[in-house]
C-alpha cells in the first residue's frame, strides 16, 4: 500500500455562475489528499493518513476518498474546522490563500504502527508548515521511526505566503527531512526559492550524497528530470495538452510516479536505490502522462486507470 500523509482540504476554484458571474466552486483536494486520491484511481493500494474534520466538508473529503478507493483506516476525525484553500489562477501557477485556523489537519497525532503492507510513505506539505507544531513534529517523528522500513517520499510542495515570516525554521526542518527522504519530488518553482543559487543538477547532488537515492525535478513545460546516484540522470519531454488549469498537476505526477515505480518493482529503499534508468524513465514517462490529463480538467481531477492509454512497467525489470 502506498500511503499519502499530511493535510486535506477543500479548493474554492474560480468558476462563472450562469449568468456569468464570478463565484467560487468547491473541490476536495490539498497535495497529500490529491496524491491518494491519484494512487487509487491507478488501480495500486491506496491510503490516506491524517487528521480530517467531522464538519459537512470533512465527511465530503471522506466520501471523496472512498469514492477513489482509498483506504482511511489511518484517518483521525477531529471536531475541528475543515481548511478552506482559495486559488488564484490568473497567473502562470496557482495562488492559494488559505484559511486554517485551529482546523483538524493541525491535531493529527500518532496512533498506532502502519501495517506490513505500507511499502511507501509520501509526505507533502502546502496549506500548513512542517515547523506548526504538533502536526510538523509529529510527521517528523513518523517519518524518523519509518527510515530504513519503507520507500520515503518527500514533496515540499512551497507556498511562499504561507512561508512568509518563518524562512529560516522552515527551510531547517525540509532540511532534516530531505535527509530522512529516499526520494525527493520538487518543482523548479519551488527550487528558486529554496536553493536561488544553485542549479537543480547542484541541489539534487548535494542531496544524493547526503542519503537520498531519487531526487525528481519538474519544469512544467520543459519536463520533468530524475536524477541518480552515479552521476545519472533521466528526462523525461512534457507532453502536449488543451490546458485548462495546473491544479493538481503536481500531485497527480507524484501519485503516478509511486505508481510508475511500484510497477518497476520498487517495493523497498533498497530497490529504490537499484533501479536502473529503464525503471526511471518508464516511471517518468507515466507520470507526466498521468499529470497531462489532470491539467486538462478544471481543479485536481487526477485520470482513473482505464482513461490512461500508456502502459506502466509490471516487473521488476526496472531494478539493477
Amino acid at each position: 500500500m502506498i500511503v499519502s500523509c499530511g493535510e486535506a482540504l477543500i479548493d474554492f476554484v474560480p468558476a462563472q455562475t450562469a449568468a456569468g458571474e464570478a463565484s467560487y466552486v468547491p473541490h476536495p483536494g490539498g497535495s497529500p489528499f490529491n496524491v491518494a486520491v491519484t494512487v487509487g484511481r491507478l488501480g495500486v493500494s491506496a491510503g490516506f493518513l491524517g487528521s480530517i474534520s467531522t464538519d459537512f466538508f470533512g465527511t465530503r473529503l471522506i466520501d471523496a476518498l472512498h469514492r477513489s478507493s482509498v483506504d482511511t483506516r489511518y484517518v483521525t476525525r477531529l471536531d475541528r474546522p475543515s481548511i478552506l484553500a482559495f486559488v488564484d489562477l490568473s497567473g502562470t501557477e496557482p495562488r492559494y490563500a488559505f484559511y486554517d485556523q485551529g482546523a483538524a489537519p493541525r491535531f493529527w497525532a500518532p496512533g498506532g504502527d502502519l501495517s506490513a503492507d505500507v511499502t511507501v510513505l509520501h509526505l507533502a506539505f502546502g496549506a500548513l508548515l512542517p515547523v506548526d507544531d504538533p502536526f510538523g513534529a509529529n510527521f517528523a517523528s513518523l517519518f524518523a521511526a519509518n527510515k530504513g522500513r519503507r520507500v520515503l517520499t518527500l514533496d515540499p510542495n512551497v507556498r511562499q505566503n504561507v512561508v512568509a515570516g518563518r524562512e529560516g525554521a522552515y527551510r531547517e526542518r525540509l532540511a532534516a527531512l530531505v535527509e530522512l527522504a529516499d526520494l525527493v519530488k520538487i518543482s523548479t518553482a519551488d527550487l528558486a526559492w529554496l536553493e536561488p543559487a544553485r542549479t537543480p543538477a547542484a541541489v539534487a547532488e548535494r542531496w544524493l550524497a547526503n542519503g537520498t537515492a531519487l531526487v525528481v525535478v519538474t519544469a512544467g513545460g520543459d519536463g520533468a528530470t530524475a536524477y541518480a546516484r552515479g552521476g545519472r540522470n533521466v528526462h523525461q519531454a512534457a507532453q502536449p495538452i488543451d490546458l485548462v488549469d495546473t491544479v493538481g498537476a503536481g500531485d497527480s505526477f507524484m501519485g503516478a510516479l509511486l505508481v510508475g515505480l511500484e510497477g518497476a518493482g520498487v517495493m523497498s529503499p533498497t530497490d529504490l536505490a537499484d533501479i536502473d534508468d529503464a525503471g526511471i524513465s518508464s516511471a517518468l514517462g507515466f507520470a507526466v502522462h498521468v499529470s497531462a490529463i489532470t491539467c486538462s480538467r478544471a481543479g485536481a481531477d487526477p485520470p482513473w486507470r482505464y482513461e490512461v492509454t500508456l502502459p506502466v512497467q509490471s516487473s521488476a525489470k526496472g531494478i539493477r
